[in-house]
């Protein structure tokens, strides 16, 4: 079931214990109910920490390594995450909102309950993710790679899709219907099991027929 987004901080029922943090981020640490304001954090290694009823407002993170970290419960506003490791990360009820992630490597990632709304995700490497009640909502996504992922009850509403592959994933109930565009340079590969409207149906019906080896013509 989607995930509700607060709109502001003060609306998280967290937002009351949250304490600010000072400093760099650290391997293995653990982050409970923090809230990490603006700043830039540069080519730290916070790999494996965990992050539980944290908020971030503002942050910038720029080559951060994070892989297998964990996210839960996790509000994240108008942010700046480029070329991060986030590889084999878990995302549990979690909202990325209004920010950008570029260059990310989140290949493996386990994400639950998580919501991206108004977002730029481009060249974020998803091969392999396990997603489930997934939403990408008014987000652009720019050369997203779902590659042999697995994607349960995901929906796309208001995004616009941009050289976003899909071979080799499989899906249950993923729901393009609400996709502005659906730029998929794979073609049909990858949408078996995914729900289409009628609309999107005629748009890709030229690469279903080049791919069944039909010539159509008038």
């Amino acid at each position: 079931m989607p995930l509700s987004v607060p709109d502001r901080l003060a609306d998280l029922p967290y937002a009351h214990l949250l304490s600010a943090h000072t400093g760099p981020l650290r391997s293995d640490g653990r982050y409970d109910t923090v809230h990490f304001d603006g700043g830039e954090h540069t080519d730290e290694s916070a790999g494996g920490a965990a992050f539980l009823e944290c908020a971030f407002t503002g942050v910038s993170l720029s080559g951060v390594g994070l892989r297998q970290a964990r996210f839960n419960e996790v509000w994240a506003q108008a942010g700046r995450w480029v070329g991060c490791d986030l590889s084999e990360s878990e995302w549990q009820d979690t909202a990325f909102t209004g920010g950008v992630l570029a260059g990310v490597a989140a290949h493996g990632s386990a994400l639950r309950r998580t919501v991206f709304r108004g977002c730029k995700l481009e060249a974020v490497n998803l091969r392999g993710a396990v997603l489930r009640d997934v939403v990408f909502e008014d987000c652009l996504l720019r050369d997203v790679d779902f590659g042999d992922a697995r994607l349960t009850d995901v929906s796309f509403p208001g995004s616009t899709l941009e050289e976003v592959r899909l071979r080799g994933a499989g899906h249950t109930r993923t729901d393009l219907r609400g996709a502005v565009r659906l730029g998929l340079p794979d073609g049909h590969q990858g949408l078996r099991g995914a729900v289409i409207s009628p609309t999107q149906l005629l748009e890709l019906a030229p690469q279903f027929a080049h791919a069944l080896g039909i010539t159509v013509k008038d």
